[in-house]
């Protein structure tokens, strides 16, 4: 294996151990062609984690080894990357690195980071988010093809409410559809304004799209989930490779892209041509934060008018005021006594 390298980024240098450590043994990609491919989208995904902290999703022996997450900052952080500290439901602290110039994202690379997992928020106020980020995931039965209706669909209900959406592919089968917004409403109010959303597009795509968050009740649907809006939860961030065999991206696109553009275009061998002739297609995207006024208003006229209150969090959230029972609905309905 061939001893280390050292990258020139910017100011920094970086170095990359075992530069020859196969990655992706399908396509025979290496640690250097990773660190080579972050180099090639460097200021596209820097945007996407500047000053957010970051969750590390690490493969350190390629996507057939080992993974872990890794929210704390590593021990031995170079002193040139900043760290936020973020709090989380349990009400325990974690200082997470938080990216402010492209070295960041190789010296992370080289710890075996191939996903990059950013929470909607800065450093420099880590309780009130600045993006407002919707989760449309195909179930059993559907596909990608189904999640772009739904998209589309969702785009028009974002327009009526004076929010405008930036999507991307997830790097599987679904779509991530980010919204922009100033960071002045706390992350309950953010994930309320989600649900509205949601909601709205459900009515409007009722045999397409649900927001049930059993499994059992969402059927051959595309899921909003909108628990991802909770806080300590985070979606891959846009150019962040995703650990399958053919090394697919999270590829950020236009609206006017999406009818044709299918996941398999977007790959660690294609993205950077792509980058090369279009730059980030994202690039205004936090030039036009949105307000989430009529969100939340709408959220307001659904509880009113037809009841619909709160959904459940995720489970290792504390029980939040409002919520309803975190039951699974075929056990709720089960007779006092009966096992499973």
């Amino acid at each position: 294996m061939a001893q280390a390298l050292e990258l020139t980024v910017g100011e920094r240098t970086v170095r990359l151990s075992n530069p020859d450590k196969v990655y992706f043994p399908r396509l025979g990609i290496t640690k250097y062609d990773v660190a080579r491919y972050y180099l090639s989208v460097a200021d596209g995904i820097l945007r996407a984690l500047r000053d957010r902290p970051t969750t590390l999703e690490r493969y350190p022996d390629g996507v057939e080894g080992e993974s872990f997450f890794q929210k704390r900052a590593p021990k031995n952080l170079p002193e040139w990357i900043p760290t936020g500290r973020i709090a989380f439901p349990s009400g325990r602290y974690a200082d997470e690195i938080c990216p402010t110039e492209p070295a960041a994202v190789l010296w992370a690379a080289n710890l075996g980071c191939l996903t990059f997992h950013p929470w909607p928020v800065r450093r420099s106020d880590t309780d009130h988010p600045d993006e407002l980020r919707i989760d449309l995931d195909p179930q059993p039965g559907t596909g990608y093809p189904d999640a772009v209706r739904a998209a589309l669909e969702l785009r028009a209900v974002l327009d009526q409410l004076g929010l405008t959406g930036w999507p991307k592919t997830s790097g599987g089968r679904g779509l991530h559809v980010f919204v922009p917004t100033s960071p002045w409403w706390t992350f309950v109010q953010v994930r309320r304004a989600a649900i509205a959303v949601a909601r709205e597009l459900e009515r409007r795509m009722p045999e397409r799209v649900t927001t049930a968050w059993w499994k059992e009740e969402r059927g051959a649907k595309v899921f909003v989930d909108y628990n991802q809006t909770a806080r300590d939860r985070t979606i891959a961030s846009a150019y962040s490779l995703r650990p399958r065999p053919h090394a697919p991206v999270s590829a950020p696109l236009l609206w006017d892209e999406l009818a044709d553009a299918v996941p398999e275009d977007f790959d660690l061998r294609t993205m950077p041509a792509r980058y090369a002739e279009r730059g980030d297609v994202h690039a205004p995207m936090d030039e036009r934060p949105c307000g989430l006024d009529a969100a939340l208003e709408l959220a307001a006229k659904d509880e009113r008018d037809h009841g619909l209150g709160d959904l459940p969090y995720p489970p290792e959230h504390p029980k939040m005021k409002g919520e309803p029972k975190r039951v699974q609905p075929s056990r709720a309905r089960r007779p006092s006594g009966e096992s499973g």
